[in-house]
């Protein structure tokens, strides 16, 4: 079974992570998959939105440990990581999430460059980069002040607060928080919406309300720049090793 499902239900594309038992931890294959799906509904004129969804109790641990390393020393895993992040920052078509359980790292940050996020008391929201040694990603430290304001921002991408449900919809990284078992529909519900109101005057009307991308583009690769150096930063080195003692503790 693949760690990313694809599907449609009419006009929307549904991408479901599933990779549960790895609390979907994104791997190299899993971003690229991701982006082919996002930049292939650009390119659909019979897709009017894309969804995420994840698993019961999990969204996302963020990037996948093994990987982690790859990426940040750049080569393939890192061009798979960057074209998600480009694709989901400049992409023309409506992306929604259904969030249930973790969303950690990435998990959260590409939440900010979704249209609408639904999540149920049970979803939770951490990056804990700045714990690890490391700096935010995704265009996250430009993105979050202007959404929840420069002090909640602080609190989420440097003290590495865990926000739950509805300190994230308060903060505007979610749009409503609904029961579990009401999740997925009401985010379709939602996707189907959109996608059926007339894509000419939504695609300018989403233009408009997100402005121009160049600087978030440019702050990502301010960041992807910064991550990679800390990555090899003594004092990165010494988080991830008490990191994972904790974890084989």
């Amino acid at each position: 079974m693949a760690d990313i499902e694809i599907s449609r239900d009419g006009r929307v594309q549904i991408v479901r992570l599933n990779r549960a038992h790895k609390k979907n931890a994104l791997t190299g294959e899993m971003y690229s998959a991701m982006a082919q799906a996002v930049s292939g509904a650009d390119d659909d004129d019979t897709l009017g939105a894309t969804l995420f969804l994840g698993q019961p109790e999990v969204y996302s641990a963020g990037a996948d440990l093994v990987d982690f390393l790859a990426v940040a020393q750049g080569g393939e895993k890192g061009t798979q990581v960057i074209d998600f992040l480009r694709a989901i920052i400049g992409g023309t078509k409506p992306l929604i999430a259904g969030v249930d359980g973790l969303a950690v790292g990435i998990g959260t940050t590409m939440l900010l460059h979704f249209d609408a996020v639904y999540a149920t008391p049970r979803a939770w929201f951490q990056t804990p980069f700045v714990n690890l040694g490391l700096v935010p990603e995704a265009g996250s430290s430009l993105i979050a002040p202007r959404i929840m304001g420069q002090h909640r921002a602080f609190s989420l991408l440097a003290m590495g607060d865990r926000f739950n449900a509805e300190q994230a919809r308060e903060a505007g990284l979610v749009n409503l928080v609904v029961e579990p078992e009401e999740l997925e529909e009401n985010a379709l519900a939602a996707a189907r919406r959109i996608a059926e109101k007339p894509p000419e005057a939504l695609a300018i009307a989403r233009r408009l309300i997100r402005g121009d991308r160049d600087d978030i583009v440019e702050r990502m690769e301010e960041e992807g720049r910064l991550f990679a150096e800390r990555l090899t930063s003594d004092e990165a080195k010494s988080a991830f090793l008490s990191f994972m003692n904790k974890k084989a503790s």
